[in-house]
Order: C-alpha cells, then sequence, then structure tokens
C-alpha cells in the first residue's frame, strides 16, 4: 500500500513499494488530500497492472543498453552488428539521456543528420531500428509510457534509386577467375566458379569440408550444424547456415566435379576452400586480394603487379549467387527447383510443403550449367587461339587453374 507523509512546513509527499522492494517517492504535494488522492490513484494502477514508476524513466540509455544487451538472445553476427551500432553511434549521441527525454522528433532529426553525414540510407534505418527495439523493450518493461519512435509520416519521400544487383555472365565468371587466379592463387579461381556454379553463400564454401563434399555422388553437402564458416569480432568459426532451408544438398554439373577433385589434390586441409598458405578464408581479405583486382581490373593502379582488365566493375562475391539465380530463371528451371537449389523459402506455403524437384528437371538443370561452362570456356580458347600473343593473363589463367577443358 502507498502511503502519505510530510515532507515540509507546507508540502507531502506519497512513498510507495518499488519492484526492488525499496520506496520511491513523489513529492511536491501542497495538501495531504492531494498525496492521498495521488496515493489512492497509484494503489489503483498496481490493482489494474498499469502503474509507471515516474523515477524509471529517470535510466540513463547507457545503463539501459548494457542490460539490453545482456538480453539478446540473437545470432553471434547480428548481437556484434548491433553492439557496434550502439557503441559507435546510438551511445554518443544518446547514452547520457534519460529514457523518458527521448522524443522521437529529436530521433528523427538525428536520423537526417546522419543522411546528411554520408551515411547510407540502410544504415541509418538500422540505427535507428535498434534504437526503437531499446525503447520498445523499455516501454515493455514500464520504464516509459511508450515506444516514442515512430514511424515519420510528413515531410518529402526519400526516393532512393533502387540499385540492380550485379550479376555476370559464364563467360565473364571465368574471365574474372582467371583473373582471380593469376592476381590471387589458383584455388580463387576454383571457389569463384564453384559459387557461381552452385550458387551457394560465401559462408557455406569457405566452411565446406572434404567430408561433406561427394565427389562420387556429384553434389556436396551444406550441413545444418557446421554448414558455414562465421566471422564474428575476428573470430572465425563454423555454426549453421544462415536459414533452416539453407541446409542442403546441392548437385554438382560434371565439370566442376572434375575441378573440384583436381583442387582437393592441391592441398591437404580438411576445408575444401583455403588460403594458398592453407589457413581459413576471411571474407574481407578474399575481396581485397582476389574479387577487386579481378573483377575491377588494375589498370588504374600503375603499381599493380599484373595489369588486368575490367571485367564487371563493382561486382562482389554474393554476384555470383545471382549471376547463378538469373542462370536458372533463362534456363526456364521451376522456381521450386530454384529455391531448392539457393536455400530459399517458396513464399506460398502450400507450394513450399507440397512441391518437390522431379529426377528429369534437376538432369535438365545440371545439362544446362554444364553447356554454358563448354561454351565460355570454349569461346575463350578461340579468341586465345586467334592472338598473337600467348602470354596474356586469361591465358595463363588457364594454364593454371585444374581441370579446365571443355566437356
Amino acid at each position: 500500500m502507498s502511503f502519505v507523509e510530510k515532507s515540509g512546513k507546507n508540502t507531502w509527499r506519497v512513498r510507495y513499494w518499488k519492484d526492488d522492494g525499496t520506496h520511491g517517492s513523489i513529492p511536491g504535494f501542497a495538501t495531504k488530500k492531494a498525496a492521498e488522492n495521488k496515493a489512492n490513484e497509484i494503489d489503483s494502477e498496481r490493482r489494474h497492472g498499469t502503474f509507471l514508476d515516474p523515477n524509471a524513466g529517470r535510466l540513463l540509455l547507457a545503463d539501459w543498453a548494457t542490460t539490453w544487451l545482456d538480453s539478446l538472445d540473437v545470432e553471434q553476427a547480428t548481437e556484434s552488428q548491433y553492439r557496434s551500432l550502439i557503441r559507435n553511434h546510438i551511445l554518443p549521441r544518446w547514452g547520457n539521456t534519460s529514457l523518458n527525454d527521448i522524443a522521437g522528433s529529436a530521433v528523427h532529426g538525428w536520423s537526417k543528420k546522419l543522411r546528411a553525414k554520408g551515411y547510407a540510407d540502410s544504415t541509418v534505418v538500422t540505427i535507428v531500428k535498434i534504437l526503437s527495439m531499446m525503447l520498445a523493450d523499455a516501454a515493455h518493461e514500464r520504464f516509459i509510457p511508450a515506444n516514442p519512435v515512430r514511424p515519420q509520416r510528413r515531410g518529402k519521400r526519400r526516393r532512393a534509386p533502387r540499385r540492380e544487383a550485379l550479376w555476370a555472365t559464364p563467360d565473364q565468371v571465368l574471365r574474372i577467375a582467371l583473373q582471380a587466379a593469376v592476381t590471387a592463387w589458383p584455388g580463387a579461381g576454383v571457389l569463384m566458379i564453384a559459387a557461381a556454379y552452385t550458387g551457394a553463400r560465401w559462408g557455406e564454401l569457405a566452411g565446406l569440408q572434404r567430408f561433406n563434399t561427394h565427389l562420387d555422388d556429384g553434389c556436396i553437402v551444406i550441413d545444418p550444424e557446421i554448414g558455414a564458416l562465421h566471422e564474428v569480432d575476428g573470430v572465425l568459426s563454423l555454426g549453421p547456415p544462415k536459414t533452416e532451408e539453407s541446409a542442403r544438398t546441392i548437385s554438382l554439373p560434371p565439370f566442376l566435379i572434375e575441378m573440384l577433385r583436381a583442387h582437393l589434390d592441391t592441398h591437404s586441409h580438411s576445408h575444401v576452400f583455403v588460403t594458398k598458405d592453407n589457413e581459413l578464408l576471411r571474407r574481407s581479405n578474399f575481396s581485397r586480394r582476389a574479387t577487386r583486382p579481378a573483377a575491377d581490373g588494375t589498370l588504374h593502379k600503375p603499381c599493380a603487379r599484373h595489369h588486368l582488365q575490367a571485367i564487371v566493375p563493382g561486382l562482389v562475391f554474393h554476384s555470383f549467387r545471382h549471376s547463378h539465380k538469373t542462370w536458372l530463371i533463362a534456363d526456364g528451371i521451376p522456381q521450386v527447383a530454384q529455391a531448392r537449389r539457393l536455400g530459399h523459402v517458396i513464399p506460398d506455403k502450400i507450394e513450399h510443403i507440397y512441391s518437390h524437384v522431379a529426377p528429369e528437371i534437376e538432369t535438365r538443370l545440371l545439362q544446362g550449367l554444364q553447356q554454358r561452362w563448354a561454351t565460355a570456356l570454349t569461346v575463350l580458347l578461340d579468341q586465345q587461339s586467334t592472338r598473337s600473343a600467348t602470354t596474356t593473363t586469361e591465358a595463363i589463367g588457364l594454364q593454371t587453374l585444374p581441370a579446365m577443358t571443355p566437356a
């Protein structure tokens, strides 16, 4: 029960029990009657479960952030991202602000300033989303009445141009892989080709191990427990792939079976794809040493060791997955077969449950990939035979990569 007591010569205050067993206080009542009315109001709100401790909102966001982060139950990579954005963006602006002093209009004004500083719209959206989640949970814990961050429905709409995902044709993939083999190491080129002709994600291929590579059966297996290599705060570890549907078996076209067989003979590591020093792959290092020079070229860098032509500027490793999807669409492969191969969920739940990939569809899919490879390689070999110089980057790459013969 709440009670009142005199706090000054002509003032009264209300005392109430807090959840931690201590007394809270609301001072400043001019009469005992006014204080008693407030005490009765508090008791009534407690009975109805609507009481909000007026002192709880004085908690600083920095203090609440510590509790909030400790209570998270998300993937390590997600938690790492949250901690980074909170540390670098949210706390410098809002850390010393009380929860009940954070206004929605101020948050929207702050997000506008972040965009003006040049931060990507997607980054700003994620930052504000995290702050909103923190405040929503604070409201759920009854520290504040409600989450002050709500969608802004006034003002001009931001019409950011939608960027089309980059993809590469089979001959472009081959040329990029050959340049990567020369400027980085042969295994880098094999990895790119495997990505383009399986549609597997970076982590799935970087985490692929020999015992999940069944070349005699013509497939690789993305294990549900250790099917992906994760990098969180610089630490590499094996864990589940991105989604439940990502655990799958991916069939391989004939040329890729032979290429992987030859590639595995070049090292003894338990993982299929490793660095030239037989260490696990790191995405940022691979991008810097292999993907960027192989896709963007190096002609704009006078001191570059190899003079490489630009093939698809701006292409990233995930673009190989987009390329695979594009090829399957062009070959008329049904959506269910595309989804199963890429580890996607079919939007229609009924179709997702009851649809299956017939053997003849899988055969047609692999034949299409094999034909794309054969055509790309034949065209490249024909181009090489008509050139007077035989020391081009592509010629060197052809000699470097294993099993580079047309079917």
